[in-house]
């Protein structure tokens, strides 16, 4: 092909295009057309080749090869600590091979390897398995697995112990490699693993032991290497009885910045080890308050929260229980003091909320951090409990064009509703910013976002109008939590606008 003259003969095929639309077939343009066309396949080809290529076997094959002779050159495959049972059934379970002329190629009898491994391990496919499913194992096996030999159990690439450069683990978690100068580290962690974690096991129930894959959830596991009877452990506790209650409400499981693994978020008098503001001596192997009940006891500090409840307009049931019901008296891992996590809290009772966090797309604030971002947990005057009394100013307090979180100070957290809520200081830096001004422009420019009054009468409302009217607040089967797990197109955008897509 000649270079010279390529650009008029771009300009040519443009008025060659021009023709045709016009119903005209100018032949003296073929030619270039057909140049573009090889052109083109020959760019596909290239693009495609390499992939085909790259599973040519270096050397050719018989048709009706068998195991045996893969095993004369890749006989390391079927050796070493752990080998797949699958090599027990032949190189040709797995693997498909094709001669052409004298060209062999070798490729798996699936399109991916994950299918080929699910033909076996069918109790491993995430598709099937409602709860939280480990992510490598959802579709790339091969991430941790070598699928022939390994000297690691279940053939593992790697170890699940030792440092970051021998523990497969540590390929993508960082938990334990840098322990604060003042912090602490567990040790379990020196035994590997999946001393406590299991990489699989799952099910569809929000537990600690489900959402973390354990081995068991605590305080049995943490007691299969911490025996309560301890008179050092005791001590530490203040002689309180601690083997029935959860370890990890007031310690973290891997390191922490402070000693003797304590969790992030302390509750002053325990911080300060003013035991007895809160405590009796312990009797009969029973904590002791020094008050009648817990939530008398909270509110002889807490009592803004108390009146907060009682004048409340719409108040919380659970509010009206102890205050421990929900809050670690303690410490915690989050803000707020949550005795579990804040999302699992709320979960426990609010049960019919559970399959919502089956879907496809969960929106991150109720699944992440917690029902408290958009709720009040104490009781208010709005409906549901929520934050706002419109989804408006609910909704854009983080999406909105003006949203401004504040730094909470000498914390690693950042606020908003005015000091109310407290997030991770990185929580903002995903969290997308809709370029609304004057009740305007989304989804997409002078688009209305809240309610169209009738110009002659201000005061009546001809559609209403908000974030609500569009998204469902808490998890969607589709991209952009439309309503209805709806898909976004314009099927959606006819449930209003009738005349999108007809003629004009």
């Amino acid at each position: 092909m000649e270079i010279v003259g390529w650009e008029s003969e771009l300009g040519s095929a443009s008025k060659s295009v021009e023709l045709r639309r016009n119903g005209c077939r100018d032949k003296q343009h073929s030619p270039l057309l057909s140049r573009i066309r090889l052109l083109g396949a020959l760019l596909l080809f290239c693009w495609i080749a390499p992939s085909a290529w790259a599973n040519i076997h270096p050397v050719p094959l018989e048709k009706n090869v068998d195991s045996a002779a893969c095993l004369q050159c890749h006989e390391e495959k079927a050796k070493g600590a752990s080998v797949h049972t699958a090599i027990q059934t032949g190189c040709l379970s797995c693997h498909e091979v094709r001669v052409n002329k004298d060209v062999t190629r070798v490729k798996l009898i699936t399109a991916v390897p994950y299918k080929l491994c699910l033909s076996c391990h069918s109790d491993k496919d995430a598709g099937k398995i409602k709860g939280d499913v480990h992510s490598p194992a959802v579709r790339n096996c091969l991430s941790c697995h070598d699928p022939h030999s390994s000297p690691n159990k279940n053939q593992l690439l790697k170890a699940t112990s030792g440092g970051k450069d021998e523990n497969l683990c540590l390929s993508c978690h960082t938990q334990g490699v840098a322990t604060p100068a003042k912090g602490s580290r567990h040790a379990a962690l020196d035994m590997g693993c999946d001393t406590c974690h299991v990489t699989h096991k799952t099910g569809a129930e929000l537990t600690e032991e489900n959402k973390f894959h354990l081995t068991k959830s605590a305080p049995g596991l943490c007691l299969d290497c911490h025996d309560p009877k301890d008179e050092s452990l005791q001590k530490a506790h203040h002689n309180q009885p601690f083997a029935s209650v959860s370890c990890v409400q007031c310690h973290d499981p891997h390191q922490s910045s402070q000693p003797k693994l304590m969790a992030k978020y302390v509750h002053p008098p325990f911080a300060d080890k003013n035991c007895e503001v809160c405590h009796a001596p312990a009797k009969d192997g029973k904590v002791v308050l020094t008050e009648k009940d817990a939530r008398t006891l909270c509110v002889t500090c807490h009592d803004e929260q108390a009146k907060r409840m009682e004048s409340a307009k719409v108040q919380h049931p659970g509010a009206a229980g102890d205050c421990t019901d929900c809050h670690s008296p303690h410490a915690s891992s989050q803000p707020g003091l949550p005795k579990t996590d804040a999302v699992s809290m709320c979960l426990s009772c609010h049960t019919d909320f559970t399959a919502m966090g089956q879907k496809a797309v969960l929106h991150q604030p109720v699944f992440s951090q917690g029902c408290y971002t958009c709720h009040e947990a104490h009781g208010n005057d709005n409906l549901h409990l929520l934050r706002a009394s419109n989804p408006n100013p609910l909704c854009l307090e983080c999406h909105g064009p003006d949203a401004k979180a504040q730094k909470v100070e000498g914390q690693p957290l950042v606020s908003i509703f005015n000091g109310q809520v407290k997030l991770p200081e990185n929580y903002f830096n995903k969290v997308p910013v809709l370029p609304i001004k004057y009740g305007l422009g989304h989804p997409i420019a002078r688009h209305p976002v809240v309610d169209q009054v009738d110009p002659t009468h201000p005061e009546k409302v001809l559609v209403t109008l908000n974030c609500a009217t569009c998204h469902q607040p808490h998890s969607s089967a589709k991209p952009n939590l439309l309503v209805k797990d709806q898909e976004t197109n314009t099927a959606f955008c006819a449930s209003c606008h009738k005349n999108v897509g007809s003629p004009r």
